[in-house]
């Protein structure tokens, strides 16, 4: 007896198994890509705080010639820390101060850390 050919019935099922395979590692592909975009923005927002934070102390430095309040720093930034630092001006800078403002902080598992400096008249005492 001759026997005849059948259809293979597990070619569907092993058809329906590689395209959903493919399916999972395209998506978990898209979550692991959505996931670093979301660590580099928070980075940039971070970063983009710290700017305008060690901005915003030096304009005050050079205006007011007194540093913004800590009042104001935690309620505008909460997140950033500023450090502030005044030495004298030397050479053709004499007369003046160097004013140098860093602002940190986190993001993630990293430290954004920003640095600012600029010249101006002193301090009042």
């Amino acid at each position: 007896m001759i026997q005849t050919c059948r259809s293979p019935r597990g070619f569907l099922l092993a058809e329906m198994i590689v395209a959903l395979t493919v399916l999972a590692a395209l998506l978990i592909s898209f979550a692991l890509a959505l996931h670093g975009f979301k660590q580099f923005n928070h980075y940039q927002w971070m970063r983009q705080q710290c700017l305008a934070a060690a901005g915003a102390q030096l304009d005050c430095l050079s205006v007011t010639r007194s540093p913004l309040s800590e009042e104001d720093l935690k309620r505008l930034w909460p997140r950033v820390t500023l450090v502030t630092s005044r030495t004298q001006g030397l050479d053709q800078w004499e007369g003046l101060d160097h004013y140098r403002v860093t602002g940190q902080a986190p993001s993630f598992h990293r430290v954004v850390k920003v640095t600012l400096a600029r010249y101006g008249v002193p301090l009042r005492e």
